[in-house]
Order: C-alpha cells, then sequence, then structure tokens
C-alpha cells in the first residue's frame, strides 16, 4: 500500500503572514534553511514565495525587500495536495508541474504541511524518485 502524504510531509511547516515584508520572509528563509516559504493570510495558504522569488521580483528589479510585502511577490497559482492523498499523487503533481515541493492543506485551506522533493525521495520507490527528479529537472 502506498504512504500517505502526511506520512511523509514536513508537519507544521514554518509560513509568513502576506503583509510581511521581503526582508521579513528572506531572513525567515535563510534562518530555517528553506527554498520556498508558504504565505498564509489567518492560516490559510494564500500563495507561496521562493528564494527565486525575492531574485527575480525584487532584487532584479530594484525593488526595496524592506517595503515591498510578501503579497506583492508570491506565486498564487499553487499546486497543493490534500493530507490524505498518497505519495504517488504527490510524484505525479511534481512532474507533472515541475515543482520540488507542494503545500498540503485541508479542504478549508489550511495549510498543515509541506511535501518536498527530498520526502518523497527519503520516503518512496527509488525508480519513482528517479523518474521524478529527472521530470522536474528537464
Amino acid at each position: 500500500m502506498a504512504k500517505s502524504v502526511q506520512e511523509a510531509m514536513t508537519s507544521n511547516p514554518s509560513s509568513i503572514e502576506a503583509s510581511q515584508t521581503v526582508a521579513d520572509a528572506a531572513r525567515m528563509m535563510r534562518d530555517e534553511d528553506v527554498g520556498m516559504t508558504p504565505v498564509v493570510e489567518g492560516g490559510r495558504l494564500v500563495g507561496a514565495v521562493t528564494d527565486r522569488d525575492i531574485a527575480i521580483r525584487v532584487v532584479a528589479e530594484g525593488r526595496d525587500p524592506k517595503s515591498t510585502s510578501v503579497r506583492e511577490i508570491a506565486s498564487t497559482d499553487l499546486v497543493t495536495l490534500d493530507p490524505q492523498q498518497d505519495l504517488d499523487e504527490a510524484v505525479r503533481l511534481m512532474s507533472q508541474h515541475q515543482v520540488r515541493r507542494l503545500p498540503v492543506v485541508e479542504e478549508d485551506g489550511r495549510l498543515v504541511g509541506v511535501v518536498a522533493q527530498a520526502d518523497v525521495a527519503r520516503e518512496g520507490d527509488d525508480n519513482e524518485t528517479g523518474e521524478m527528479v529527472q521530470d522536474i529537472s528537464q
């Protein structure tokens, strides 16, 4: 039987409020040693910000990270998982959308975890993991 997303995900991931600044997000990402942070409003997922988003949408455009809100640069068209879905579905979605991390949300939109490529590598089938890494990297 396939493992559920809930068994493999990082529970209670760090997140940032949409109203906080990009500088706050960058510090949090540094301190947590992560490349993506979910963006929430009242505990509900509304977007995500990656280190690449900060580099491209703030630094490269000469915007001030201390006055630019996370809401202004967050990606909002996200692919998410339900905690009851299985790891095979996570692999399929990561490959299809060429992403390395998927937020896990309850039906009401509340963020409960994140499944990363590393979680799949640790918990999943070796062949499946190899194919996923190849698909994401294309």
